[in-house]
């Protein structure tokens, strides 16, 4: 692994935290004696774009609450990622604004008694549009990682949808599976 390689696993952003817990990617990032931050940069309701309403299953255009951010390791952002929920879940919460969740936004969706059972994530790689080069500070020629997970309740309903991008360069996503 390279000096500037981030091995990340996702199970600390997917499994519920106490309420009023350490930031997740803050805390991975402090084991590594690095510093992980994030900036909320929208939050609210919109038209679910293609990609979140294939994930979420609802239809592309139908109201969803998403939250917006910018994740930095060492002040240099690493990550562009976006949150949908459905509106159903998320509307009138605070999943739908901008201040910091205490604990997490999965802590807040198991108060809300919408637990996460299941997640399924899919990695893509391509180049990156213009604005996520810009937010990102990559080269011109810099593939990026798109990981899109959609988190399931026991019922199979989707309660949370992520879609991240980040330069394939500082990435290596490590999976591990228990067989039987």
């Amino acid at each position: 692994m390279s000096a500037g390689e981030w091995v990340s696993s996702s199970m600390p952003y997917v499994a519920a935290t106490e309420v009023g817990a350490a930031d997740a990617w803050a805390a991975e990032a402090a084991t590594r004696g690095r510093r992980g931050g994030q900036r909320i940069v929208g939050a609210g309701e919109v038209p679910a774009p293609a990609e979140a309403a294939e994930l979420l299953n609802v239809p592309e255009g139908e109201a969803v609450v998403v939250r917006r951010r910018v994740m930095y390791l060492d002040e240099r952002p690493c990550e562009l990622t976006d949150t949908y929920y459905p509106a159903a879940i998320a509307r009138g919460t605070r999943l739908a604004g901008t201040a910091k969740i205490p604990g997490g936004a999965v802590a807040l969706l198991r108060e809300l008694g919408h637990v996460g059972v299941l997640v399924r994530e899919d990695v893509t790689a391509r180049m990156p549009t213009p604005e996520e080069r810009d937010a990102l500070r990559t080269e011109p020629d810099e593939p990026v990682l798109r990981l899109a997970r959609v988190t399931l309740d026991a019922d199979d309903r989707p309660v949370q949808a992520d879609l991240m991008t980040m330069p394939a360069r500082l990435q290596r996503l490590r999976y591990e599976l228990r067989i039987g």
